[in-house]
């Protein structure tokens, strides 16, 4: 998703090794290093740093970076700026890392249970992730780290003021970058992503009056609702406009097809965004609009016809996208 990282190590549990090699070879990864981490956070950052400077760790060391940046998995929502925020601050301190304001105050409870002080909530943060660090001053620390720092600790940034003296530039963060922790933040996740998802659409017509008609109500509508892009083209002409549309990360397209060329407009389509490989991460959703404005349409037939759609659609969805046929029948 960000072009200008080099590398992405990612540290897995030996059991879920062949798993993730699995996700990777699915999803065509071309960037992605599997490492096995360790007991705790800290060992398992420890083993994704050494790809970069031990051979008895790896059989192909990966070309040393300036800039290492450290990230969860479990904050999925993380923007590009801010990795680049903190990626620039790094390369100016030494190490940088991203906080967020605390939401609840911190107490410390004494041994027997009750209250014994509590943090002024307005002079303390919450350390965040991404952070990064220049390699050598992180990968130096880890070094020098102690077995209770491996086993206990949590805190990159302070690793690196503690072992190599780097203080680190702390940088706002978003509101996006909590974490999933538990089973109730998944649904969160899953209402986010289909949020970010139907943000935009693109309605597709080609040139001949009635269907340009329905191309241009439509946008009309929805347009106050989410962002619209409307096009009026020959699909078999392979559009740069449409190709455009598809590569800036658009999900969501309603093909308005006559009902007679319907499914070979709407297979081309499908071919179109198979080949783009915008759909191994997350699923288009294609509205096949079919008009009918023969004199002798009749319901047989166009149940006939809704048919043949489904059929099409459980093809497709092998393929991560997902067709629905709506027909209009008018005279």
């Amino acid at each position: 998703r960000i072009s200008w990282i080099s590398d992405i190590i990612v540290v897995v549990s030996p059991e879920n090794i062949e798993t993730m090699k699995t996700i990777i070879e699915k999803y065509g990864h071309k960037r992605v290093t599997v490492v096995e981490g360790g007991i705790t956070r800290h060992r398992s950052i420890f083993n994704g740093l050494k790809v970069f400077a031990e051979n008895e760790f790896s059989s192909h060391l990966l070309q040393k970076p300036e800039v290492v940046i450290i990230h969860d998995a479990v904050r999925p929502f993380v923007e590009e700026d801010i990795v680049s925020k903190v990626v620039m601050a790094a390369k100016e301190h030494g190490a940088a890392g991203a906080i967020r304001p605390l939401v609840s105050t911190v107490i410390a409870s004494a041994a027997d249970g009750c209250l014994d002080h509590s943090l002024e909530r307005a002079r303390y943060r919450a350390s965040e992730m991404p952070q990064a660090f220049l390699f050598n001053i992180i990968y130096e620390a880890y070094q020098q780290c102690t077995d209770y720092d491996l086993d206990y600790g949590t805190e990159c940034l302070h690793l690196a003021l503690k072992y190599c003296k780097t203080n680190a530039k702390l940088v706002e963060g978003t509101a996006d970058l909590w974490k999933v922790t538990y089973k109730r933040d998944l649904y969160a996740a899953e209402s986010i992503i289909k949020d970010n998802l139907s943000q935009q659409v693109c309605v597709i017509t080609n040139g001949k009056e009635t269907l340009a008609q329905v191309g241009f109500l439509l946008p009309e509508s929805l347009k106050s609702q989410i962002k619209v892009e409307a096009i009026s083209i020959s699909l078999s002409k392979n559009d740069s406009c449409l190709q455009n549309i598809i590569s800036g990360q658009c999900y969501n397209f309603v093909c308005v097809n006559d009902k007679r060329c319907a499914i070979q407009e709407t297979q081309e389509l499908v071919d179109m965004l198979d080949k783009s490989n915008i759909a191994l991460l997350c699923p288009v959703v294609l509205i096949s609009v079919q008009l009918d404005i023969s004199e002798n349409n009749s319901f047989s037939i166009g149940m006939e016809d809704l048919t043949t759609i489904k059929k099409f659609a459980r093809e497709t969805k092998k393929k991560n996208i997902l067709v629905y046929g709506l027909l209009i029948q008018y005279k």
